[in-house]
């Protein structure tokens, strides 16, 4: 047996099972495609890392199974992968929401784990495809770039579609696939929308824009920014309710999500009757998108010239705007992938496969995706421990 485990993927589900199966006394191997390992590490968060969030629960989690998340999450918290970064001297800060950021650099958060996997005697290699795996007498055959391997247990951690660009490929879920695991269909997540023909026509020139929304879709609201792109919409708030939506349905926008729209208009009808609808919104909301939206249908007559059910009609329509997206940015832009590995043939405690023993899926390729803000890697970080927690 050359390697009690070896683990296909090097980000950060991979390294983090690494260090936890190194630690217990394993002999450990990952291999990693890549010329480097922790990729989507490194560019987390603007190169700051979002590298969990103080509050992590299984409602932050999307899966067929959404009771599937909560025993890796309850072993592994934030506040343990917390003390490994205060360990090695790594400052950090809350930025919003709970989400925690690097002060300096996402590279601190690869060195530190990097230095872990050292210390725990990891090999680590480099553009190395796994060929070729099969099931063996006592564990796995493994065909590699450099070799043949023979290992106890494999742990897959090769991530999802998503940022292609960064090597991301379907290895994982054709290698589920091959061991008779059903895979969820997979769609891009954590991504912008956008707009074609005339819904794109009325908001391509507000490229740039920002205005603090709250998006709606399928039962599911965030609380964020907006930002108008020259191809439709994105912003944390829409790459939030992007993992809710498909096309067809139905999304709106609060365009005011701390007032009532159509009480502020009533009340400056009765204060200021002069002013022009538009004046009253620019007021309330970004000049240029107060303009369009009054062109789009409000128009802009002075505000005494509109009867309060008018004006109440406006409002509830500010705070509840429709947005006809055409699809996505794809996995081009997208943060994660959603769908996956069906977590019903997997140990929810273990992560191993309920069909072959030794073999372990963690991270994104798991039908478990978090929302924006820390979310996903707590999960990488919590499924890569419970696996290296439990590999034999």
């Amino acid at each position: 047996m050359d390697y009690d485990v070896a683990i296909v993927g090097g980000g950060a589900a991979g390294l983090m099972c690494a260090i936890t199966a190194g630690q217990r006394g394993h002999r450990v191997l990952l291999l990693e495609h890549a010329e480097r390992v922790g990729k989507k590490i490194l560019m987390s968060g603007g190169g700051r890392c979002n590298f969990t969030n103080l509050h992590v629960a299984p409602q932050n989690y999307l899966s067929a199974n959404p009771h599937f998340c909560k025993s890796a999450l309850a072993r592994y918290t934030p506040w343990d992968f917390i003390a490994m970064v205060e360990r090695h001297g790594i400052a950090y800060h809350e930025k919003e929401l709970g989400q925690l950021f690097c002060d300096v650099s996402s590279k601190q958060i690869l060195q530190m784990l990097l230095d872990e996997c050292a210390t725990a005697g990891v090999r680590i290699v480099l553009n190395c495809e796994a060929e070729r795996i099969e099931q063996a007498a006592n564990g796995f055959a493994l065909r590699t770039g450099i070799g043949p391997f023979s290992v106890r247990s494999l742990v897959i951690a090769t991530g999802g579609l998503s940022i292609p660009k960064m090597g991301a490929t379907g290895f994982g879920y054709e290698l589920a696939r091959q061991f008779g695991h059903n895979v969820l269909p997979t769609r891009a997540g954590l991504v912008p929308l956008t707009l074609s023909g005339t819904h794109l026509d009325h908001y391509a020139d507000l490229s740039g824009l920002t205005v603090p929304i709250e998006s709606h879709c399928n039962g599911a609201h965030f609380k964020a920014g907006l930002l108008f792109t020259h191809r439709g919409l994105s912003g944390p708030a829409l790459l939030q309710i992007s993992s809710y939506w498909q096309p067809g349905d139905d999304l709106r926008l609060d365009l005011l999500p701390e007032q009532s729209a159509a009480d502020v208009l009533i009340e400056q009808q009765r204060v200021r009757p002069a002013i022009e609808l538009k004046t009253a919104l620019a007021e309330l909301l970004p000049k240029r998108l107060a303009q369009r939206l009054c062109e789009l249908g409000f128009g802009n007559l002075p505000l005494r010239q509109y009867r309060a059910a008018q004006l109440q009609t406006i409002g509830e329509q500010l705070q509840a705007w429709p947005v006809t997206a055409s699809g996505t940015e794809g996995y081009r832009t997208a943060e994660v992938t959603l769908g996956g590995v069906d977590t019903n043939e997997l140990s929810s405690s273990t992560m191993e496969s309920r069909r072959i023993p030794g073999l372990y899926f963690i991270g994104e390729v798991v039908d478990v995706t978090g929302w924006l803000g820390g979310f996903n890697f707590q999960w990488a970080w919590a499924s890569g421990y419970a696996a290296g927690q439990a590999v034999k």
